[in-house]
């Protein structure tokens, strides 16, 4: 059996089901070792478990990405156990209570700042040493049409993941002229995940592409 310490890594936050899951799914498959992190142990087992079946490899790390010291535990441990890290796919993210600005919930807005924003600087910030050990390196940022086009009533999300992509591009301009680095900004668009059930109750997810197709954008993107 290959030793999973000598594939490509990647990291992929999120990976519980949907996007996330279709992504490591994707990856494994084609040779990597895939970090799913999510909160729901569960759900993250049977994404490790069809992995397996498939004949690829996983480590599972179910947390929440609102524990920042969790974050810089797992940067540790990645250091460690592969002292380098090829991909950082940062694709969790809250949708939050679609509303008027003047009317936005003040501890939800925390919260969306927290997972959308602070917690993916601190990913960043933990797997930046081993990001640079990579032959080739690739932070990945799954966004949404609304952090360019504003959208009525999305103010909190759509703030947030535009905070994301700039924070994403400046960290590419930091680190792509003295690293093997690369960033890319990723907006998979209209697809069937319960994100998007639950900010259109009333569409017919039958008419969306499936998250597989969205997986193959955001894998192209570290492969590329």
């Amino acid at each position: 059996m290959t030793d999973p310490t000598a594939k490509k890594l990647a990291l992929i936050t999120g990976a519980s089901r949907g996007i996330g899951a279709a992504t490591a799914e994707l990856l494994a498959a084609a040779g990597w070792h895939v970090i799913l992190t999510a909160r729901t142990e569960t759900e993250l087992a049977q994404v490790d478990d069809r992995i397996h079946a498939a004949g690829g490899t996983a480590t599972i790390a179910p947390f929440d990405l609102a524990d920042g010291d969790a974050i810089d535990r797992l940067g540790s441990a990645i250091g460690a156990r592969w002292g380098r890290l090829d991909a950082l796919i940062l694709n969790a993210a809250l949708l939050g209570t679609l509303a008027p600005v003047p009317h936005l919930n003040l501890k939800e807005w925390d919260k969306l700042v927290a997972i959308n924003l602070t917690a993916n600087m601190r990913l960043i910030r933990a797997a930046d040493p081993w990001l640079r050990q990579a032959p080739a390196a690739a932070v990945v940022a799954v966004t949404s049409s609304v952090a360019t086009v504003p959208r009525a009533y999305w103010g909190g999300y759509a703030a947030t993941k535009a905070a994301l992509e700039n924070l994403v591009q400046t960290y590419g301009a930091e680190v792509g002229n003295i690293s093997a680095i690369k960033t890319h900004i990723v907006d998979p668009g209209a697809t069937r995940t319960k994100m998007r059930a639950s900010a259109y109750p009333g569409e017919d997810p039958a008419r969306l592409k499936p998250p597989e197709d969205a997986a193959k954008l955001i894998v192209a993107a570290v492969t590329g």
